[in-house]
């Protein structure tokens, strides 16, 4: 059963308020006063000098495991939210793999499900690793982009991006943190650029809360679990109203649920999951044997959610 060995985080030293973001992107005081104040956002984490090769890198090197281990890379796997992350003919991520000393591993980038990518990195490697001959093998995940677009800085009314990043060592057997199931659902209706058409954004927006909970109690179902039996709930980070309204409406404790991270970092792609499994359990939320459920959606859209066994 697919485990996470290890997770690591590296979040930039800056921390720019959404004031300035947002007068950079040309938001109106109304629609900053809505990031703050209705969303719950106050600033997000950015690292003006370093490239995304940086990025990853300085969260891979946060994984200690990592370096004693490095041989039993077998598979590196970025989970993108955006198909481009630089120019050609640069490759963030073979280069992260040179500083590593890991280019005796197979790698790829993930794109298809936006920022429910590592979800969907996780479901890959563990299935790679149960065909791998190798029982000792690994699966390295990175996480992490860099906001070197507009649409790479904001979801419009939604959240704002920041450059958090993560990476996680996976295993195909573990005894902690196991994952128990994992539902994906999406809806290519959803597909277009929201920042330009108000109509579709104001149907995702409706739409969204129930697709949500459906992929979440997929997840649950297919992993024999119940909202009674979840002992915490790791969303994505885009922010705090949305996900409190979907509390209330499965009946499930707030309090239950970490959102520690969208006033402090941003919405870091798809590195949200594990930047809050990272919170989580370093501020020990979660005990031996624990069910918990991770949810994200990416836009396009894909919605997608987990139950693991820490």
């Amino acid at each position: 059963m697919t485990a996470l060995e290890a997770v690591a985080v590296h979040l930039p030293p800056v921390a720019e308020p959404i004031e300035l973001v947002g007068a950079r992107l040309g938001l109106t005081d109304r629609q900053v006063r809505l990031f703050r104040r209705f969303h719950g956002l106050d600033q997000v984490r950015v690292d003006h000098d370093g490239d995304l090769t940086d990025l990853l890198t300085a969260a891979a090197t946060a994984l200690a495991p990592l370096r004693k281990n490095a041989h039993r890379v077998k598979y590196v796997l970025h989970a993108r939210s955006l198909p481009i992350a630089a120019p050609y003919p640069h490759n963030p991520l073979h280069e992260v793999l040179g500083r590593l000393g890991l280019t005796h591993a197979r790698a790829f980038t993930i794109t298809h499900h936006a920022c429910a990518g590592s979800l969907l990195a996780l479901d890959v490697a563990g299935r790679l690793l149960a065909a791998d001959p190798d029982p000792e093998a690994l699966a390295l995940i990175l996480a992490g982009e860099k906001t070197f677009t507009r649409d790479a800085r904001i979801v419009p009314d939604t959240a704002l991006f920041g450059e958090g990043a993560a990476a996680c060592l996976v295993r195909a057997e573990g005894e902690h943190d196991r994952v128990l199931s994992y539902a994906v659902d999406q809806h290519g209706e959803f597909d277009g650029r929201l920042a330009d058409d108000p109509e579709l954004l104001a149907r995702y927006q409706r739409s969204y809360p129930e697709l949500v909970i459906a992929v979440m109690e997929a997840a649950l179902n297919e992993a024999g679990e119940s909202w009674e039996s979840i002992r915490l709930l790791l969303p994505h980070n885009v922010n705090q109203i949305s996900w409190q309204r979907i509390c209330r409406q499965i009946g499930y404790p707030p309090e239950q649920m970490v959102l520690d991270n969208v006033p402090a970092v941003g919405h870091s792609f798809a590195a949200d999951i594990l930047i809050n499994h990272h919170t989580a359990t370093g501020r020990g939320l979660l005990r031996r044997g624990d069910r918990y459920l991770v949810a994200a959606s990416g836009l396009g859209a894909t919605f997608a959610a987990m139950v693991l066994q820490h």
